[in-house]
């Protein structure tokens, strides 16, 4: 007798990779993570948290911005700490993997502004994420842009070849 495989769709696969890749994370207000995939093949992963070598936030006592009341997506300037899709990006760069092509990007969450103009010119075409994101800016440079943007639930699930 032949059982019926039931495999994740790509989407809910890399998805749930962004979810371990966030586990990662150093950041003590949210855990994010991204993978870059061309052609159904991760080319990098990045996660959010101080640039290497740094001290964390919990190692100084914790968040500044949260010590200030600054309200999620606002005065990111004044975070230590790098976004996941930056460091996707920048492992990309650091190990010599090239971003040509059609490229994906799938996250935990929407991409801030910044990101988003990162993720623009890094040729990324489609963004699949799992949580919203207060930036409106964003939404509308990537419409501008031409990007896909596609935002994924756990309820989408089934086999794709």
């Amino acid at each position: 007798m032949v059982q019926d495989v039931v495999r994740p769709s790509w989407d809910e696969y890399f998805m749930r990779i962004c979810r371990v890749v966030a586990t990662r994370s150093t950041c003590l207000r949210r855990q994010v993570g991204a993978i870059l995939v061309r052609d159904r093949r991760i080319l990098s992963t990045g996660y959010n948290g101080a640039p290497q070598g740094m001290a964390h936030c919990a190692e100084l006592g914790g968040c500044l911005r949260e010590r200030l009341g600054i309200p999620s997506g606002e005065r990111q300037e004044l975070c230590r700490g790098l976004h996941a899709e930056q460091n996707a990006i920048i492992q990309a760069a650091v190990h010599g993997v090239a971003l040509e092509g059609d490229i994906t990007c799938y996250s935990t969450i929407q991409p801030c502004v910044t990101c988003t103009k990162m993720l623009i010119n890094a040729n990324v075409k489609k963004i699949v994420f799992a949580g919203d994101y207060p930036d409106g800016l964003a939404r509308e440079m990537l419409e501008e842009a031409g990007v896909e943007l596609v935002q994924w639930s756990a309820e989408e699930r089934g086999s794709e070849s």
